[in-house]
């Protein structure tokens, strides 16, 4: 397929880096552009000391404008978890018409 590509924005705990990483790979090969976290804060543990709560901030509202940037999200919840980070990025993408997609959609709170 050669042409208009869905634009997908991953969303989810960056302390789940190898979920990311094979959602990008997954969701790219499927013919989407991927936009995807800048760095792996929970992961890494190498971001503690710059992470200022004015550094948290630019990053949350950066997210809000990958979401806006694209067509739909897709998240991940592993062992059904979504923080509350993730939860606020779902919110705003639904506030915002996009489509949602789950990565183990049999693992989705219906609350959120």
């Amino acid at each position: 397929m050669i042409g208009k590509y869905p634009v997908v924005t991953i969303c989810g705990s960056t302390r789940f880096k190898d979920e990311f990483i094979q959602a990008q790979e997954q969701l790219t090969l499927e013919g989407n552009i991927v936009i995807s976290v800048g760095l792996f804060g929970h992961a890494d543990g190498k971001y503690d000391t710059v992470i200022t709560p004015e550094v948290k901030e630019m990053l949350d509202d950066m997210y809000k404008r990958k979401i806006d940037m694209a067509d739909s999200i897709y998240v991940i919840n592993k062992n059904g978890y979504i923080g509350s980070n993730t939860r606020s990025e779902i919110e705003y993408a639904r506030k915002t018409g996009k489509t949602i997609q789950y990565m183990y959609p049999n693992e989705v709170d219906e609350r959120i």
